[in-house]
């Protein structure tokens, strides 16, 4: 196999990151078709496949299934000290934030999960699952788990809404302390299914495991966002 030329990836990157930088190229707007960018930078598809590879690791452009490229929008702030739910966090930055609810249901615990809110072998959990979009981009696949002792009737209730501002209306529940884990990973297949990237793409995987004001454990969240949609910020005094 012949190597990529590395002038001609250089100079594809450097053309379309300059586009984009001084605002030709909007955020939000469609790259033309991989075969008319092939045209234009006269390369073949292998060539210019490996520019938007790169530029999509740098979190410039990011592409969607069966939709084509796309140039990224500005990432979100995700503030680990700030206590703020996730569409009150991103209305806080002047945009916008839809839920959708995939699942809900009472089921098994895995073992990660009972170690994480310290539950009994054969434990039951309420297990919700959500998409979540900015400005109508979907950028966060996630997975709740909650221990149903504190949250009898939840699943009778809307959960495409804040889940911390239903905790407090419903059941006089506050977060409390909460633990964090960051860590890059590949997408599995069902928040890859979700936010419409194949499987393996790179992604930003939060476990948030969360008591309540009374130092109960009470709800885990695995959180797997688009590697380019947020940038983590702590500050500590």
């Amino acid at each position: 196999m012949q190597p990529l030329p590395p002038r001609a990836v250089t100079a594809i990157c450097h053309a379309l990151q300059e586009q984009i930088e001084h605002g030709l190229l909007s955020p939000g707007c469609k790259l033309p078709a991989e075969r008319k960018l092939s045209e234009v930078f006269d390369t073949t598809r292998i060539t210019l496949r490996e520019a938007l590879v790169q530029l999509e690791a740098r979190g410039l452009i990011y592409r969607e299934e069966r939709r084509g490229w796309f140039v990224a929008p500005e990432r979100l702030t995700y503030d680990l000290i700030e206590r703020s739910h996730f569409h009150a966090m991103v209305r806080d930055q002047g945009r916008e934030a839809r839920t959708e609810l995939l699942s809900a249901r009472l089921q098994p615990a895995a073992a990660a999960v009972c170690a994480r809110l310290q539950l009994a072998p054969l434990s039951s959990v309420i297990q919700i699952c959500r998409l979540r979009r900015i400005d109508g981009r979907a950028v966060l696949y996630a997975e709740h788990y909650l221990n149903p002792d504190y949250f009898p009737g939840i699943l009778e209730h809307d959960l495409s809404q804040s889940l911390t501002e239903l905790y407090a209306r419903r059941y006089g529940i506050e977060y409390g302390r909460v633990r964090f884990e960051i860590l890059p990973t590949a997408l599995p297949v069902a928040a890859a299914t979700a936010l419409k990237v194949s499987a393996g793409s790179p992604g930003l995987h939060i476990t948030r495991v969360n008591s309540d004001q009374h130092g109960r454990l009470i709800d885990c969240d695995l959180e797997y966002w688009r590697h380019d949609a947020i940038r983590i910020k702590a500050e500590a005094g």
